[in-house]
């Protein structure tokens, strides 16, 4: 069973930046794709950036030059940095990881911007 752990949301003024930081637990034996999403009311759940077992990487068109996916060398934790914050990506940011073939999710963070 894979569990995934987020945190780093919050509440930050628009142009600012946060972490979000995302594990992957349980019984994995190798490196697990990664990703978030976010989520924003009245709205359908979008690619936020993407990270391979092998680090490529991929983002959505709204946040590519502003955000950033990396992982931690050897372990299955992802941090995605957001930089230059609008009130437009005010959502709840969803890490999952995908697995043997199966997709897990977290709980989601919210994330705010206030203009």
């Amino acid at each position: 069973q894979v569990q995934i752990l987020e945190s780093g949301g919050g509440l930050v003024q628009a142009g600012g930046s946060l972490r979000l930081s995302c594990t992957a637990f349980g019984t994995i034996y190798s490196r697990v794709e990664m990703g978030w999403y976010r989520q924003a009311p009245g709205k359908q759940r979008e690619l936020v950036a993407g990270i391979g077992s092998g680090g490529i990487t991929n983002y959505g068109d709204s946040v590519k030059g502003r955000f950033s996916i990396s992982r931690e060398s050897g372990k299955n934790t992802a941090y995605l940095q957001m930089n230059m914050l609008k009130p437009d990506d005010t959502a709840v940011y969803y890490c999952n990881a995908r697995y043997t073939g199966s997709l897990y999710w977290g709980q989601g963070t919210q994330v705010t911007v206030s203009s």
